[in-house]
């Protein structure tokens, strides 16, 4: 390997980062039994068993095959990884960061920002889709199943890439004066790049929801009426929630990269902020899934096979299909009105 890599498998360098940006040592580090640290387990396993939960609901019911639902399902399984990285990321953490190589602290941090980048993007992704699926011209288009793939493929490349720079040579190692008091091993210029990208992404979902919104309200009354208030309460909580969730580590990640070492004290909680940034992937199922009544339906269709299993009961009448006809076969049907663009697709999942 060349220089920029010969010290990735030295112990010694996580310790050498640690003291110089945070002052801390191995007898220093918060215990395992620590409140804050069992509450950040069982938030994990919420994260995971909700959206376990909703991929087998899509996964388990035909009528959400469709190209929405796979977003959905996509959007989940991003936050169910990051629920899982996000653990491991906190058992490896304590006493033990002391016993991990470079590459393995990268592994470890690099896994939780790609697991948390996809979520991110793929709320940016639907927002994409929504806007697609509204203004396009066509009812169905035979590039569909194109774009979908190829905005599900850009999402993970692009949260792998985000989460491989430092490992690939964007760190601070050989350079203590450029790294971050949160992640002592991580450049401040790459905290910034993190920082801007999902700034953007933001910025980018608000543009296309004010967008959608314009079209709504510019198209018939009695379809803007209904459509509306759907639309701006749906866009009002994942907007919401993204901004609640994410800004406090978003805060505390640019007052990172301008606090000199040591010099700002909040920075040595961190924990708490990103633990409060990974509750967004708790809440996304809440928002994407639960405002579909047949997704609820599902939902207490899977929970109670689980709970019949659970008893050694036979689970037949879980497997029962839907007698109420989907939402989105409802929308299917009013898609042959010509009226206005916003009944081409149904929209009350997003």
């Amino acid at each position: 390997m060349g220089s920029i890599y010969k010290d990735y498998f030295t112990p010694q360098k996580i310790r050498e980062h640690y003291n110089y940006t945070k002052g801390l040592t191995e007898n220093q580090v918060i215990p395992e039994r620590h409140p804050v640290f069992i509450a950040i387990i069982v938030l994990c396993c919420l994260i995971v068993l909700e959206n376990l939960l909703v991929l087998l609901s899509v996964y388990r019911n035909k009528k959400f095959h469709s190209a929405m639902f796979i977003f959905i399902g996509n959007l989940a399984f991003s936050d169910l990884l990051a629920g899982l990285a996000f653990m491991a990321n906190v058992l490896l953490s304590g006493h033990r960061t002391f016993s991990l190589t470079p590459v393995q602290w990268f592994v470890r941090e690099g896994t939780a920002f790609a697991t948390l980048a996809a979520s991110v993007l793929s709320l940016l992704a639907i927002a994409i889709e929504r806007h697609v699926a509204i203004t396009k011209v066509k009812l169905y288009s035979s590039d569909k199943t194109c774009r979908m793939v190829l905005l599900i493929g850009a999402c993970w490349v692009i949260s792998v890439a985000i989460g491989g720079l430092p490992i690939m040579g964007w760190n601070c190692m050989g350079r203590l004066e450029d790294c971050s008091t949160v992640l002592p091993l991580y450049s401040k210029r790459y905290i910034l790049f993190v920082v801007t990208v999902f700034t953007a992404i933001l910025l980018s979902i608000v543009l296309l929801y004010g967008h959608i919104y314009c079209i709504v309200r510019s198209s018939h009354a009695e379809i803007a009426s209904a459509q509306t208030l759907a639309l701006l309460k749906t866009v009002t909580i994942v907007l919401g929630a993204f901004i609640v969730c994410w800004l406090p580590a978003f805060i505390i990640l640019l007052l990172d990269t301008s606090c000199a070492i040591k010099a700002c004290p909040v920075l040595y909680k961190a924990e708490y902020f990103f633990s409060f940034a990974a509750f967004n992937s708790a809440v996304n199922p809440v928002i994407y899934t639960l405002r579909s009544k047949d997704m609820r339906k599902e939902f207490l269709r899977v929970l109670c096979c689980w709970g019949v299993a659970g008893r050694g009961k036979p689970a037949e009448r879980c497997m029962v299909p839907l007698r109420s006809s989907s939402s989105l076969e409802r929308c299917t049907q009013k898609q042959d009105l010509p009226t206005s663009p916003i009944l081409r697709e149904c929209t009350t999942s997003v």
